[in-house]
């Protein structure tokens, strides 16, 4: 009886670490599924931004995101300082396109996505995230040229214990 009770105890201690609870943003390696790093979201930081320079046009670009209940991205604008390759002249239907302190920007974006697929820049620049003011280069979690995914998962205490968080605490 006793021998059950210590195997019960460590069956139900094992399920608590294993069992996905946190909802993160995850900064994954490729298409592995592995964690490199990660962001607790709560119920008021729904919010970050991707910056990065741009590769052809050498121009700063900030991207917001949005996350939602459902636990999609939707990207909601887009700040940028030069209309050449590579970025948009104009808005699509339904969003706010304006230029504003010599950039131009565009909102009420509603572009939804499960995940997003990066690279980590090379040559020019470093991809760095942003989340409740606190910033992360991806460059510092993975080789440059190496393929990141962005997506929000719910994570396990292992999970949590065995990541990065990106508010700077090595776990």
């Amino acid at each position: 009886m006793k021998y059950v009770k210590i195997s019960l105890f460590a069956i139900i201690i094992f399920l608590l670490f294993c069992i996905p609870f946190q909802k993160s943003l995850c900064l994954e390696k490729g298409n592995s599924g592995k964690v490199l790093a990660y962001f607790p979201i709560q119920k008021t930081n729904k919010t970050f931004n991707i910056l990065y320079t741009h590769s052809i046009h050498l121009s700063d670009v900030k991207e917001t995101y949005i996350i939602l209940n459902n636990d999609t991205i939707r990207q909601s604008e887009l700040m940028y300082e030069d209309t050449s390759i590579g970025m948009p002249s104009n808005a699509e239907e339904g969003e706010i396109f304006e230029v504003k302190d010599g950039k131009y920007i565009i909102r009420n974006m509603k572009r939804e996505f499960s995940s997003i697929d990066m690279r980590v820049a090379q040559v020019v620049g470093d991809h760095v995230l942003m989340v409740d003011g606190h910033q992360m280069k991806f460059s510092s979690i993975a080789e440059p040229g190496s393929h990141i995914k962005v997506n929000v998962r719910r994570l396990s205490l292992w999970q949590l214990w065995r990541g990065v968080n990106i508010v700077g605490k090595s776990t």
